[in-house]
């Protein structure tokens, strides 16, 4: 009874006690993978000093809960209990992928490429269309696939759009939630400043009550772009003048269809603008704009502007 007692003793410590990692780690247990396999994993990935050491652990001391396959992140020094504790919980690393606002699809797929943790290929970027994915922190883990990310975030969209459509401002001249989100697109592409979200909206809101142009540099730019809205290199007169469905320089109303991806506060804006009879807006050299009621002001403001420029070369 002694010798068995201290034997159980010691398999405690060995159990409860540091173990031999050296430092945090990850290790991914493949899924289908025995108990006998996995000991061998983490004793060969130092987390466990013997493979079985780890299934008498297993079999005697901790609960009969299944070990869940996955990505699993150990500091260093844990010990035996916590890491079959993990195993069983399916505590599995958490990853993040940040979709930025006003990126094209093309380039929102270009992301998830990037992440080695997802599987599998993307849906072109042709087929599902611009303006359709929000843009958000997403979490997933090892091995997820890049359709089930992408469905998740057209699933964010169509519910966004929904709920905000359901709390627009009325009278606007927008008719359906498509529209809004094209404007709120055109929104995102011009201005990168949150609190001018809301007059950007209202310029162009204002316009469209007037029948006017929207003359927005950004659509042109997304329908001058010979792959999917990336457009490069400076824009100039000629492509203003050049007639297309998203130049707004020679067409009226809004363009045929989302220029990017606008995030939640575009969206806002585009449902609720501010109050104001702003016409125009240019850049100010801040970073910012200048917005205008006539279009006096509006070329003073521009006068300005090129002075910066000027003095900038």
């Amino acid at each position: 009874m002694t010798i068995a007692g201290g034997a159980v003793v010691i398999l405690h410590r060995a159990y409860s006690g540091p173990g031999p990692l050296g430092a945090e780690t990850n290790i991914v247990i493949p899924t289908g993978a025995t108990g006998q396999a996995i000991a061998r994993i983490l004793t060969t990935a130092g987390v466990s000093v013997d493979a079985r050491l780890f299934q008498v652990s297993l079999r005697f001391l901790a609960s009969d809960s299944t070990l869940r396959a996955g990505e699993y992140n150990f500091p260093a020094e844990v010990s035996l209990r916590d890491v079959i504790s993990k195993l069983q919980a399916g505590d599995v690393v958490v990853h993040r992928v940040t979709i930025a606002e006003g990126l094209t699809t093309r380039a929102v797929l270009v992301v998830l490429e990037a992440e080695n943790g997802l599987t599998g290929l993307s849906p072109d970027a042709a087929e599902l269309g611009e303006g359709v994915l929000l843009p958000e922190t997403y979490h997933y883990n090892l091995g997820d696939s890049r359709s089930d990310i992408v469905e998740r975030m057209r699933s964010s969209m169509a519910e966004t759009v929904a709920r905000l459509w359901a709390l627009r401002a009325e009278g606007l001249p927008l008719k359906t939630p498509a529209e809004a989100v094209v404007l709120a697109s055109i929104i995102e592409r011009e201005t990168a400043v949150p609190h001018e979200r809301a007059r950007v909206a209202a310029v162009f809101i204002n316009r469209l009550n007037r029948d006017m142009r929207l003359q927005s540099d950004s659509t042109v730019a997304y329908g001058s772009s010979k792959v999917d809205g990336e457009f490069s290199g400076r824009l100039l007169f000629k492509h203003l003048e050049t007639d297309h469905p998203y130049n707004t320089y020679t067409r009226r109303g809004l363009p045929p269809g989302p220029i990017a991806n606008p995030g939640i506060e575009s969206i806002v804006a585009a449902l609720n603008p501010a109050k104001t009879k702003y016409l125009y807006f240019v850049a100010d050299g801040t970073g910012g704009h200048a917005f205008a009621r006539t279009l006096a002001e509006h070329n003073r403001n521009v006068a300005k502007w090129r002075q910066i420029q000027r003095r900038a070369r």
